[in-house]
């Protein structure tokens, strides 16, 4: 073999490794590229998950004073002022009115005070991660009964759910929402919420029996895109179904995370 073959040999072999070389620096910068990439789209979206938390926990604090100060007003202090009423009957009244009177302040009194008692039951912090998702609807929905806005049909098939805390939060918040725009817009006297427990998922129904509406002419009526885009933030899918004058079902199907920190 001659020089020249050798050098021939040397140059090809020396291309080929500066092309595989370069191969590989390619493929580890596209790779460091793709991971950057990844790294900041799951950090926008841990951003975007943490500013709907706090957001879902002023509205829940709102909504709870909202209600504990029309509760004060409307149901307390109606009762505190007859109540008030009735001790100044006492001076002009005569020994047997006198008993009828206390008896029936005592009375105003007791239920003041079980209002009172009910009132701490709503009055909360952290709601959600105190109590648990399910003691947290149980609760809106006991609030609900209370007031007479609706007939509740609840059904539930696992009192135990194993959601992350913090994704309870903003699931009861939708919930919640979807209650709300049930009492405030379908015009109907009754309510079913049902939520199956499965495997993978927890599947929840919201069905009134209202005036309903054409849902292609109201894509984002009642705040629903922004229900729906809070149901994207913690992976879960959310569907609805409306019927003018035969009423609207709401579903939500959440996919239990494979792992999640206290």
């Amino acid at each position: 073999m001659n020089f020249s073959e050798i050098d021939f040999l040397l140059t090809i072999t020396t291309f080929i490794i500066l092309i595989v070389i370069l191969m590989m620096v390619l493929v580890y910068g596209v790779f460091v590229k793709k991971k950057s990439e990844l790294l900041l789209s799951q950090q926008k979206k841990e951003a975007l998950f943490e500013q709907e938390l706090a957001i879902s926990q002023v509205e829940i604090k709102e909504q709870t004073l909202n209600y504990i100060g029309q509760e004060l007003h409307d149901d307390l202090g109606q009762k505190l002022s007859v109540a008030r009423l009735m001790t100044n009957k006492i001076a002009m009244a005569d020994e047997s009115e006198k008993k009828n009177i206390a008896l029936e302040i005592n009375m105003l009194i007791g239920e003041c005070i079980q209002d009172i008692r009910n009132l701490s039951k709503v009055f909360i912090s952290k709601q959600v991660k105190h109590f648990g998702f399910v003691e947290s609807l149980e609760r809106e929905i006991f609030r609900i009964e209370r007031l007479e806005l609706m007939d509740v049909d609840y059904q539930i098939n696992n009192h135990h759910l194993e959601i992350n805390p913090d994704h309870a939060l903003i699931l009861f918040r939708i919930i919640q929402e979807c209650i709300n725009n049930v009492i405030k817009h379908a015009k109907s006297n009754k309510i079913l919420i049902k939520i199956e427990d499965h495997l993978n998922f927890i599947d929840i129904s919201i069905m009134d029996y209202g005036i309903g509406f054409n849902a292609k002419k109201r894509n984002d009526g009642s705040g629903l895109a922004n229900i729906k885009n809070r149901a994207q933030i913690i992976n879960a899918d959310f569907t609805i179904k409306s019927t003018e004058n035969l009423g609207t079902e709401i579903t939500i199907s959440y996919k239990k995370p494979t792992q999640w920190k206290e």
